[in-house]
């Protein structure tokens, strides 16, 4: 699989990142299977979360066994220096290593919540004791919301080794400024920040809760996603193409394998074929959610 630089981290993380929330769906057994399915298909690059139900806890034992093999990623919710302390010792415990190679600000959504994470007793300062400390590698952010929110975190942490924004045709299509991550994309190449895309699978919102309750879903994605090979294939082959480092694969497990079959078969994607994915996503829904824009 081909990898890529993820800016001045100087690891080289695979075209595709694997998004650990699909542990949380399966039995510990499967988890496991699940693990060793990725690895076997050469990604070297995973992504975990505390809220992502218990799927740190279903990781460990593998990533364990595979340390050696595994850029890990993890991030907290917290905002205040002693909250995100506790929440990396505790991903530390329940994953079971000493080191997160990226430890990530999750979920940035409200000018506030910037001001608090860059003050004196803000998550930020937490993350640098960890890093002077060892049990971090670098610092990261990722957010589903106004893009110019994360250009304005670009702008005000100097420190800043990635960023993880969604990305793909519909998203691309919109044109206004709440849905323009082009700019994050290229103001993070301009700064030598590595590039993680979410949502690349992403369709829409699911219909209402009186249309499809939520226990009908087919998908556990909290979007509705495209569902087919060729579908999965030409929206993977869409967000390599930007210029992404890497591109997290969704959070159902059912979708897992098809995206390693495409991540595994990219070769790129011709601009005419980007252009049509965009005109066709043109009046599609957004899958950002409304209340995250702000």
């Amino acid at each position: 699989m081909e990898t890529r630089n993820l800016g001045p981290t100087g690891h080289e993380s695979t075209v595709a990142t694997f998004g650990a929330i699909a542990l949380n769906w399966l039995e510990q057994e499967g988890a496991n299977q699940m693990v060793e399915l990725v690895l076997d298909r050469g990604v070297n690059h995973f992504d975990v979360a505390p809220t992502y139900g218990d799927a740190e806890l279903k990781l460990g034992p593998k990533l364990r066994q595979h340390r050696e093999e595994i850029y890990l990623g993890c991030k907290t919710q917290e905002r205040d220096y002693d909250g995100a302390r506790r929440k990396l010792e505790r991903s530390l415990d329940r994953l079971g290593v000493d080191h997160i190679d990226l430890y990530q600000v999750h979920g940035l959504e409200y000018e506030e919540e910037l001001e608090e994470i860059t003050g004196d007793d803000g998550a930020l300062a937490a993350f640098r004791d960890a890093k002077e400390e060892g049990l971090i590698g670098d610092i990261g952010l990722t957010s589903h919301g106004n893009p110019q929110l994360i250009l304005d975190a670009m702008d005000r942490i100097d420190d800043l080794a990635t960023v993880m924004f969604p990305l793909n045709p519909v998203v691309a299509a919109k044109g206004d400024d709440d849905h323009d991550y082009e700019a994050v994309l290229e103001r993070a190449e301009e700064a030598g920040i590595g590039t993680l895309g979410i949502k690349a699978f992403a369709k829409g919102s699911w219909p209402s809760t009186e249309e499809l309750p939520e226990a009908d879903r087919p998908y556990s994605n909290w979007y509705e996603p495209v569902d087919t090979p060729d579908e999965i294939r030409e929206r993977f082959d869409f967000a390599a193409s930007q210029g992404l480092s890497t591109v997290v694969t969704p959070g159902d497990p059912k979708l897992v394998a098809m995206v390693l079959d495409a991540a595994t078969r990219y070769d790129g994607m011709a601009e005419s074929e980007q252009r049509s994915l965009i005109a066709d996503a043109r009046h599609d829904d957004s899958p950002v959610p409304e209340q995250l824009h702000h």
